[in-house]
Formats: C-alpha cells, sequence, structure tokens
C-alpha cells in the first residue's frame, strides 16, 4: 500500500519543547523552562551565540559540523519536517506527498506561496535543480550525498509537483527532506562557486538571510521579512521574532564560560561539563537532547589482519566498560551506549545486555584465540603485538585515554594519534587506519546503513564482501511497514554489536546553555538548533 500524509493529518508539537528535559540543579534555583513560559514573545533585538570550531563554511549543502549547522538550518526551510517527540515526518514546503510500495518513488506535492529570500518561487522545478546541484557536489555534500544515493531522475509534471526516483529502495529518504542538508536554496545559488557558497553567498529559503560571514571570527544573520510557511513543529508562525542572530567563534571552553557570565554571549552549547554547576542559577538555563544516530564508536578496519578476527573485535568490545567513562568523565545527562543507535533515535531498541562490561571473558577469548600476554602486559602472537592505532579528531581526549587504560587491562595495547578532520578523513577514505573513532547524527536508522554496510557511503569497517549485515540494512532500507522495519533494525543493531563491527562507547547528547533573557532557543528532531521560535527579554 503506498503512504501518503497530507497537513490535514499532521499533528505539531510547539517549538518540541516536549522532547526535552531541564537539567538538573544543584547550589541553586534555576531559570523556569523558557518553552514552558506563559510570557508572551518579544518581537526584535539580538542573541549572540558562541560556537567552538570555525568549519570556514556555512552553506547547508556542504557542511557537516554541528556548529556550522547552528548557522545554516536558520536559513532553508525544508520539503518536510520531524516532529522531535513521534520522530513522524510531517508537511513543511511540501504539503502532502506519497511513497510507492517498494520506497523507490517520491511523490511530494509542493504549498503555494513559499519563495526564496530573492523573491523565486519555491516550485518543484527549484526543488529539481536543488537536488540535481546536490548531486554535482559530490563528496564536498557530506551528508546529502549520501541521502541522495541511487538518485535515478527527478521529474517535474506541474509546478506544484516534484516526482523523485531511485534505482533502489530508499525509505530513507522521507526522513532525509526533513533535514537541513536538503534544505531548499533559490535556483540561482546553483551557479555560485562551492568556495563562494561556504562564504555565505547563497539565497535561501528559510527564516534568517546571511548578513554577513568572517571565517575564524563568526556570522550574522538577519531576520527575513515575509517568511510565512513555519513547519508544524513551529509555536508560532509569520517571521522570526530576532532581528539578528550574532555568532561568535570562541575556540576555548574557560573563555565562553566567561563569556556567558559576563554577558557577552547570550547561549551556547559549549560549556564545559566541569563549568555546568557555575550555569544552575536563576541567572540561566539549560536544556539537553540526545543527538540521534550513530552513537560515539570505535570503527575497527576489518581489513587489517587482526581487526578482521572477530575474537579480537569481541574482546575489545567486552573490554570497554562504559559505565565508567560516563560516570568519570561526562556529565549526568551523557549516557554509555546501548545500542549502536541513539536512544533519541526512531526504532531504537535498549542492546545494553550484549554489552556487559566482563574483562575476564575478553581475557578468555584471547587467550582461546593463542594472544599471549608478553612481559609488558600486552598480548602478542606469533612475534606481534596486539597493538592498535586510533585516528581521532573529537574531543574529550580523555575518553578515549579511559578506554586505552581499560583495554591494556586485557592485554590490548591502543595507541592515540589526534589529527585533523581532513587527515582523519583522508586516512579513512584511504583505510590507513586501525580504528577510527566518532558519531554520524541523523534521526533515522539508516544511519546504520551509511556508515556500517560495506555498499555504505562511509563503510567504517571496511569490509568489501557482503555479509548478512548488508543485506539485513538494505531490506530495512525497502520497507515502509513500521513494524517490519523495526524487526530488522533491531537484527541488524544485534548482529552489529555480536559480531562487534560496532563498538559503541557512549551517546552524544547536545546542551543549550543560556541567559534567561533568552527564551524558546529550541531543538529540532535531529538536535540541531532551531532559532525561530527564540526571543529576547528587552
Amino acid at each position: 500500500m503506498s503512504l501518503t500524509r497530507s497537513r490535514a493529518a499532521s499533528i505539531g508539537v510547539a517549538g518540541g519543547a516536549l522532547a526535552l528535559a531541564l537539567t538538573a540543579c544543584a547550589g541553586g534555583t534555576p531559570a523556569a523552562d523558557p518553552t514552558a513560559s506563559s510570557a508572551s514573545a518579544v518581537p526584535g533585538g539580538n542573541l549572540t551565540f558562541a560556537i567552538s570550531v570555525d568549519s570556514q563554511c556555512i552553506d547547508p549543502q556542504q557542511v557537516g559540523n554541528n556548529d556550522a549547522i547552528a548557522i545554516a538550518r536558520q536559513t532553508v526551510a525544508s520539503l518536510t519536517t520531524q516532529d522531535p517527540q513521534t520522530g513522524d515526518i510531517l508537511p513543511w514546503i511540501a504539503q502532502s506527498w506519497k511513497v510507492n510500495d517498494d520506497a523507490t518513488s517520491f511523490t511530494f506535492t509542493l504549498r503555494g506561496g513559499a519563495t526564496y529570500a530573492d523573491g523565486a518561487p519555491i516550485d518543484a522545478a527549484s526543488v529539481k535543480t536543488n537536488f540535481e546541484a546536490i548531486q554535482a557536489l559530490g563528496a564536498k555534500a557530506t551528508l546529502g550525498s549520501s541521502y541522495l544515493a541511487g538518485l535515478k531522475s527527478i521529474e517535474v509534471p506541474d509546478a506544484s509537483t516534484v516526482v523523485i526516483d531511485f534505482s533502489a529502495p530508499s525509505a530513507q529518504f522521507l526522513q532525509a527532506t526533513s533535514t537541513f542538508t536538503l534544505g531548499l536554496l533559490s535556483p540561482a545559488t546553483a551557479s555560485v562557486s562551492q568556495a563562494d557558497r561556504c562564504l555565505g553567498k547563497y539565497v535561501g529559503s528559510g527564516p534568517f538571510s546571511v548578513k554577513s560571514y568572517t571565517p575564524n571570527q563568526g556570522a550574522v544573520l538577519e531576520r527575513r521579512a515575509g517568511y510565512d510557511w513555519a513547519p508544524p513543529t513551529a509555536a508560532h508562525s509569520g517571521d522570526a521574532y530576532l532581528d539578528t542572530i550574532t555568532y561568535v567563534v570562541i575556540p576555548e571552553s574557560g573563555n565562553r564560560t566567561g563569556s556567558l557570565q559576563s554577558g557577552q554571549i547570550d547561549a551556547t552549547t559549549g560549556i564545559a561539563t566541569t563549568d555546568a554547576p557555575l550555569f544552575q542559577t536563576a541567572d540561566f538555563w539549560s536544556h539537553n537532547r540526545a543527538n540521534p544516530g550513530v552513537v560515539y564508536n570505535l570503527y575497527a578496519n576489518q581489513s587489517t589482519p587482526k581487526l578482521a578476527d572477530v575474537s579480537v573485535r569481541q574482546a575489545i568490545q567486552k573490554g570497554i566498560d562504559r559505565e565508567q567513562i560516563t560516570s568519570a568523565l561526562l556529565g549526568p545527562a551523557d549516557k554509555p551506549a546501548v545500542s549502536p543507535l541513539s536512544s533519541s533515535t526512531p526504532y531504537f531498541t535498549d542492546l545494553s545486555a550484549e554489552l556487559v562490561y566482563d574483562p575476564d571473558a575478553a581475557k578468555k577469548l584471547l587467550d582461546a584465540d593463542g594472544w599471549t600476554v608478553g612481559s609488558d602486559g600486552i598480548r602478542e602472537k606469533n612475534g606481534e603485538k596486539l597493538s592498535f592505532l586510533v585516528t581521532y579528531w573529537q574531543s574529550p581526549k580523555e575518553v578515549l585515554e579511559l578506554v586505552q587504560q581499560q583495554l591494556r587491562q586485557i592485554g590490548v595495547d591502543l595507541q592515540l594519534k589526534f589529527a585533523s578532520i581532513a587527515d582523519v578523513q583522508a586516512a579513512q577514505a584511504d583505510g590507513d587506519y586501525d580504528f577510527s573513532y566518532g558519531n554520524l547524527t541523523r534521526a533515522d536508522p539508516d544511519v546504520l546503513r551509511t556508515v556500517f554496510s560495506s555498499q555504505g557511503t562511509n563503510n567504517a569497517t571496511k569490509r568489501t564482501a557482503v555479509e548478512p549485515i548488508d543485506e539485513l540494512l538494505a531490506q530495512q532500507a525497502a520497507t515502509t511497514d513500521r513494524a517490519q522495519r523495526q524487526k530488522l533494525v533491531d537484527e541488524a543493531a544485534t548482529l552489529l554489536v555480536t559480531d562487534a563491527s560496532s563498538i559503541p562507547i557512549y551517546q552524544l547528547s547536545t546542551t543549550i546553555t543560556a541567559s534567561a533573557k533568552v527564551h524558546d532557543l529550541t531543538f529540532e528532531a535531529s538536535s540541531r538548533l532551531d532559532f525561530y521560535d527564540a526571543w529576547v527579554t528587552p
């Protein structure tokens, strides 16, 4: 049976507020949850927000870094939106859609009256231009290229109808249309160079437009007049409340803390766990939400002989104490991984029974596999040490340092190498690593196929042969039946854990910390920041 969704059938959650949890308070009375405030929004003003990293690009269709996304998301509308509480896909620019039985064809009917910031209509032809431009970006479209993998054709029967066909089933595509990376830019932007687009020289469809962007310093967005197509997940309609959003780059955590305390900035997601108690007073508030998608993992390069050995991978899986990592190093909102998927991801199932810390069982696996403990405590076999190199760029490095200590207890030597994002990506592309480390945010379980399938965009494990896990991940991408997809996702996630193709560590979450003058700054379903409903007390 084909699936159809219309605006009349959708139910929105105001600002996604019900999906958020207020952080615990100690030593003070925190400000009331601003999303639950009875105060009326006051239009106008500027909100200054600190980011920690500048990736030198703010083009929605090219960025993948969370700080850049915090800027880019505000400038584009998408075909659909996703309810952060239920995971349901709801109308936005598309007022309805149909999906064929095998999820190879998607027909969207667009709402009327929506325009780009240059006045061009958001019509079917412009959607076609956008998606073809993303295809043309190739690897530059770090996320969008994977969402459009297998795109076969885009047809425009009329100005309000666009038909998108894939060469293979792609059930994930409907959720992909809710993401910022498939957000819509004016057709005129397609002819702008990639470099200029990175510098903010693009025209969007969202509630804010780029006023200025200076790499390594920050960006300013300004409210767009006449925006009148907010999604049903928003708390209001019409123009955004803020006149401007000023993003400033502050790399040092301590400086972000000081800037928020002094009022130089109004909000950030970059407060260190150790500094969080400083903001548990009536002058500030915090919101936390788990990032959906693949949790922080060690990705074993199975093209190497040692990590092709399932017993070695399983021993490492059992030798990691995830509870100790989160309790000793991370905040109260950061949880141990209990699946390759985070708990806020649709179709998540708790697999903690498969991820029990058991160093004795780990040692027995390695003993049976012929790895004997050497004089330095590190196991060896046939003159080779059980030693691995992890190439990483994400912080906090202390997480990997504790994993290093834990694995040494079972005779595994884990060496750590910090590198730039570009160097890590190059190493991953070349397969020049033992373990890589990281996560991938997406509010759809197909993220598992992107990361772990031997046919996937990332193929983080560097497997070449098609195995049962690949078949399961392909099958879940081909079904629109929720119960059947749940079964397939559960089987795939379980298999990833039991054969230790996925070695999950902890679940990433994002915390907004803000002055009490800031209201209704929220998360959307992918735990990306949403400034549309935000306002500031004059």
